[in-house]
């Protein structure tokens, strides 16, 4: 049978194989990495999205062959390590996902090569902290930690000896750090009296998962959102015992913890659940966790595809009520021109243009959406090795901002913003429920 070039059906990623011996195993890897390579080669769709691969194209092309059985297998690694997993090659670009008989997944691909490093040690201290974040994040938000951190990020000085010693570029925007977590100052419930309407696919009851950055970080964007829910009659109840949602860990390759994290959370979950909650996370990583890693990490787990089923992305949840006619339109106040990134966890999700939708409600508004990387990519654009990378990828991206002429700026992703902001002569990105609250007037 020959092969078909393409494919024309809906891509199904294949569960992940991460408890096979095999798995581990450096000739199996090293033999599928130089197949899928051979493909990718030959075809070269992706060479726009990320640095892996303009990094194998000129490892081939700079080989003897020119082709890849010229590029020497040690120099694998040089690609793994500009895969951030956006997942974008494999949901938006790849035509040979499964069901082609080619069978390609690139990013399950890195994931297995990052895992393979991580079990070896062959992973640096500082990746391992960086991607502690409950413990990390717990100890800089308390007072006087988190003021002293803040002032450390803002001096020149100190920034320079920081990567010098922990290999954190020093001009990398850093996240600003709250006194307080935000889960030890909100009530556990709020908007219990609104009437609950359920819908099709909502409860009309929903359960924030704070996420780490919303706890410590950028409180104000889970108060907005909890403003807007408060606002349509959805009584809003705060998951306070959650922890991490595991992707800093899986980008690092360290399953087993994400596995820990994961039997950490699915309880909380479950109960919200079990109470007539649905699931709602500020950041879309958080959600991606979710409603797909997990999911292909763990196919057999029950508790798992139930969390999936009831989880949401704060944009697709309103669409859905406002379907049903349960999200006011009256917004007093129009935001302009507003120039609008859709982060690539969001758009690997596969549910659509959510969030643009919704501003588009907004009377007076003009939303310019742009659909391509805006380089921070979790801890990507901080690192020493990658941060100059980080800033070309987010240029583009900034471009077109400064050509729409917006007057707010801002990414469903607060830590993509935060980077476009870096690039920008002034203003500060905001999240788009932080837009929607503004428009409310509330």
């Amino acid at each position: 049978m020959s092969a078909k070039e393409g494919n024309l059906q809906a891509p199904k990623r294949d569960a992940l194989d991460w408890k096979n011996p095999e798995f581990y195993d450096e000739a199996s890897l090293h033999a599928e990495m130089e197949r899928v390579f051979d493909v990718c080669h030959g075809c070269r769709r992706c060479v726009s999205l990320c640095d892996s691969f303009p990094t194998l194209f000129d490892l081939i092309d700079d080989s003897e062959t020119m082709e890849v059985d010229g590029v020497d297998k040690a120099d694998y690694g040089k690609v793994v390590d500009q895969c951030f997993l956006c997942d974008l090659c494999a949901e938006t670009k790849c035509p040979y996902l499964p069901p082609h008989e080619w069978a390609l997944d690139f990013p399950h691909l890195m994931l297995r090569a990052k895992a393979q490093k991580f079990k070896n040690n062959d992973t640096k201290w500082r990746d391992r902290i960086i991607t502690s974040t409950d413990p990390i994040f717990d100890a800089i938000s308390t007072p006087g930690i988190a003021q002293m951190a803040n002032a450390a990020a803002g001096s020149k000085t100190l920034r320079k000896a920081g990567e010098a010693l922990f290999g954190l570029h020093q001009d990398a925007p850093l996240p600003h750090f709250s006194p307080k977590a935000l889960t030890k100052t909100l009530p556990g419930t709020m908007g219990d009296d609104a009437p609950v309407t359920a819908t099709e696919r909502t409860t009309g009851k929903v359960a924030i998962y704070v996420t780490c950055y919303g706890d410590h970080n950028e409180p104000q964007m889970v108060e907005d959102l909890i403003a807007v829910l408060n606002h349509n009659n959805v009584p809003v109840k705060i998951l306070q015992d959650a922890k991490c949602c595991g992707m800093p860990k899986l980008e690092l390759g360290d399953l087993n913890k994400v596995e820990k994290m994961k039997d950490a959370n699915i309880p909380v979950f479950q109960q919200a659940i079990a109470d007539g909650y649905d699931i709602i996370a500020p950041i879309p990583s958080c959600v991606l966790m979710y409603k797909q890693e997990l999911p292909l990490m763990f196919p057999e787990d029950a508790d798992v595809a139930n969390v999936k089923a009831h989880f949401f992305d704060p944009f697709e949840y309103l669409m859905l009520r406002h379907k049903d006619t349960l999200i006011s339109t009256v917004f007093p106040e129009p935001l302009g021109k507003v120039a609008y990134h859709v982060a690539c966890h969001q758009r690997v999700q596969n549910f659509g243009m959510k969030t643009r939708e919704f501003l588009q409600l907004i009377p007076d508004t003009e939303v310019t959406a742009i659909e391509r990387c805006s380089g921070h990519d979790g801890t990507y654009a901080v690192k020493a090795e990658t941060y100059d990378k980080a800033k070309k990828i987010a240029r583009p991206v900034v471009k077109r901002v400064q050509d729409s002429d917006a007057d707010t700026f801002g990414s469903d992703c607060p830590m993509a913003g935060r980077l476009i902001a870096d690039g920008m002569d002034e203003g500060d990105a905001q999240h788009p429920i932080s837009m929607v609250r503004k428009a409310y007037n509330i």
